[in-house]
């Protein structure tokens, strides 16, 4: 009866008769033209359509790479250049998860790119204090999900090491990566975007790319920033994202949103994976509202870009915040509660948050959670008819 059972849901859409046997046992039987096999709907695991920026020509050659491999490139370059560099982390040594550095382990040897055990205070500690000793530290976390156990290590002996010491001692030289935000099929253990922990804790920097140009000039940024720098890799992109990326290594400054498109009507903010669909929501707005959208990347969450932002509001009069974190205590709030204070009278509606949900991320109804381009295109619809 239980391989009836397994039959009966797996063919739950199949037309189905019952037949008596011979061991006198009643069995269900599928019709001759059904199959078991139930016919599944394409799911499509992208919210959003990602748009390659323009080829940069200020660096020199470049060659095509997906996020990852900007990532890798990254990494290759700052080996090679500074033989302090180690890089480590869960399974950094066969090229990662994600495949990050790959074949870096080959080329730099094993007492450069090594594996740590599954333990993540652990491999924050341990770079803390190979930064504290004058070498370069890159720490690698599995999944940004999986970064709080290091809070701790993070929050109280990273960020803080410096002041305690009265600028003794420092570990400037720690970047710490870690794959970021939702992917399709994550979860709540492989979706989180968890930033806003770690904005409201002075002595960090926190940096999040929206593609392999601006993944590879920000990290090299990060590692030769003499603070100690968390990194988060929007995972979704890491395949998704095609760009030309320069060979050489180059840096991207931090602390300096970018506008992307200029506008009029309406500032749309974002990061990391949300900044593509704040673009296709700028287009939607223009072809079917008239309305002028202006989209900035703050690429650096902390310390992030007041000036511009808040120049922005004041030519546009309204801002729209878009994040895949949770909307309570997310990093949209401080935006908000800034730009009321820096841009109150040039304000010509309330200012919109349109985030992620006050619940634990979701599996099958992730296409509910994340803040797509239609809640945001609302969003724009209500503050230009206030």
């Amino acid at each position: 009866m239980a391989a009836a059972a397994r039959l009966f849901i797996r063919g739950a859409n199949s037309k189905l008769s019952i037949a008596p046997s011979s061991l006198g046992v009643t069995l269900l039987k599928l019709s001759p033209n059904c199959s078991s096999r139930t016919k599944t709907q394409r799911r499509h695991a992208t919210h959003f359509t990602f748009q390659p920026d323009p080829v940069p020509s200020q660096y020199g050659p470049t060659q095509k790479m997906n996020l990852f491999q900007s990532i890798t490139s990254a990494l290759d370059n700052t080996l090679a250049s500074d033989p302090t560099a180690v890089i480590f982390g869960e399974d950094v040594a066969f090229g990662g998860v994600f495949r990050c550095t790959v074949g870096l382990r080959d080329k730099y040897g094993k007492d450069r790119v090594f594996n740590t055990p599954l333990c993540e205070q652990g491999i924050v500690g341990f770079g803390i204090g190979v930064a504290v000793a004058g070498a370069t530290a890159i720490a690698e976390i599995q999944f940004a999900d999986y970064i709080f156990p290091a809070f701790d290590q993070i929050v109280n002996e990273a960020a803080k090491y410096r002041y305690r010491s009265g600028n003794l001692f420092d570990c400037g030289n720690l970047t710490i990566r870690a794959p970021w935000g939702c992917v399709g099929h994550g979860a709540l253990y492989h979706s989180q975007s968890p930033e806003a922990f770690f904005a409201h804790c002075p002595g960090l920097k926190i940096v999040i790319p929206r593609g392999p140009i601006q993944a590879k000039g920000l990290l090299l940024s990060c590692i030769a920033d003499k603070n100690p720098c968390i990194f988060f890799e929007p995972k979704i992109l890491y395949r998704a994202a095609v760009e030309q990326v320069p060979e050489e290594p180059y840096t991207i400054p931090l602390s300096q949103a970018e506008i992307l498109q200029e506008g009029s009507d309406v500032t749309l903010v974002s990061w990391g994976t949300q900044i593509h669909v704040l673009k296709e929501v700028a287009s939607m707005a223009q072809e079917k509202l008239g309305v002028s959208c202006e989209v900035i990347d703050l690429q650096t969450i902390l310390p992030w870009d007041i000036e511009t932002v808040c120049k922005s509001v004041v030519k546009t009069g309204r801002l729209l915040i878009s994040h895949e974190a949770p909307v309570t205590g997310g990093f949209a709030a401080e935006i908000s509660s800034t730009v009321q204070e820096e841009c109150f009278l040039n304000l010509e509606a309330p200012i919109s948050r349109v985030c992620g949900y006050d619940t634990p991320f979701p599996h099958i109804f992730e296409p509910f959670y994340t803040p797509d381009k239609w809640k945001c295109f609302e969003a724009i619809k209500k503050m230009i008819n206030y």
